[in-house]
C-alpha cells in the first residue's frame, strides 16, 4: 500500500466555494495525491479535551458559523463514517474518547467538498485536546503509522488568521503582518525547522497579530509530527488579506 503524504491546508470560510481559483487549486491538489483509504481530519474548529474522535457514521454537518447567507447552511457532505480508522486511532491513542453525534465542522467539510466532491472516502474527525505545540506534535508522531495504511492525515487551519484585521474588500497587496508571517512559515516549514515552527510565537515576525489566538496554526503541529520531514508549499496567495498557504509533507 502506498505510504500517504500528510497535509496542512488553509481551509477557508464557507464562501471558499465561490472562489474559482482556490477551489481549482484544492481540486488539482487532490487529483495529484494517491487515493486514500480514509481521511483523518484535525480541524481548527474542534478543541476538546480529552482527545476525542467524532461520529463513525454519517451524521449532520456542524455549521459552526453565523451570519452567512442561507445557502451555506444547506451544503451537504455525506461521506461514509470510518469505524475501522477509529479503531486504529484507539490502538495508537488509547486515551481517545468518542463523540458519536459529532459531525464534520466547516474546517473539515469545506475543503473536502472541493477535494473529494463525490464524498465517497470515509472521513473521521479528531479534536485538538490542547493548543500546546509540543503536545500536538507528539500526538501527530503517534498517528504516523496510519500513513502506511492509506490514511490521509490532514491538519486544517489557516496560515494567518486574524478576523478583526481582515479586509473583505482587499484585492491588492496583503497587510505586512500577514505577508511577513507567511514568508517566514514557508521558509521554516520548507527547511523542516520543527523547533522554530513549534516556537512560532517566539520566532516568527508578527506572530501575535497573525494569530491572536493560535487554533488555526495548531493543526500544523499534528501534521509535522506525523510527517517528521520538511514540507513543500502547494498553495499560496491571500484571501481578504489572510495567507492561504498550504503544505504537503512526504
Amino acid at each position: 500500500m502506498t505510504r500517504m503524504p500528510v497535509l496542512y491546508l488553509s481551509h477557508g470560510a464557507p464562501p471558499l466555494a465561490d472562489d474559482a481559483a482556490w477551489t481549482g487549486q484544492l481540486a488539482g491538489w487532490s487529483a495529484d495525491l494517491p487515493r486514500p483509504t480514509s481521511v483523518l481530519m484535525v480541524s481548527a474548529h474542534w478543541e476538546e479535551a480529552p482527545l476525542s474522535i467524532g461520529a463513525t457514521r454519517t451524521v449532520p454537518l456542524v455549521y459552526d458559523f453565523w451570519g452567512f447567507p442561507q445557502h451555506y447552511y444547506e451544503v451537504r457532505y455525506e461521506a461514509p463514517g470510518a469505524p475501522e480508522l477509529a479503531e486504529d486511532v484507539r490502538k495508537l491513542l488509547p486515551e481517545v474518547k468518542q463523540d458519536p453525534e459529532r459531525g464534520l465542522d466547516h474546517g473539515a467539510y469545506v475543503p473536502l467538498v472541493e477535494m473529494y466532491p463525490e464524498a465517497d472516502i470515509p472521513v473521521l474527525q479528531m479534536s485538538m485536546p490542547t493548543l500546546e505545540p509540543e503536545r500536538l506534535f507528539e500526538i501527530g508522531k503517534r498517528l504516523e503509522p496510519l500513513r502506511d495504511q492509506g490514511v490521509l492525515i490532514v491538519g486544517s487551519g489557516f496560515t494567518t488568521h486574524n478576523l478583526r484585521a481582515m479586509n473583505p474588500d482587499a484585492h491588492g497587496a496583503p497587510p505586512a503582518w500577514s505577508a511577513e508571517f507567511d514568508e517566514w512559515a514557508e521558509r521554516a516549514v520548507g527547511a523542516g525547522d520543527v523547533d522554530h515552527v513549534l516556537d512560532f510565537l517566539g520566532k516568527a515576525p508578527a506572530a501575535r497579530i497573525a494569530h491572536p489566538r493560535t487554533e488555526h496554526f495548531a493543526p500544523l503541529f499534528v501534521a509535522l509530527g506525523a510527517a517528521e520531514t520538511e514540507g513543500r508549499s502547494v498553495i499560496d496567495g491571500f484571501w481578504h488579506g489572510m495567507a492561504k498557504r498550504s503544505f504537503q509533507f512526504g
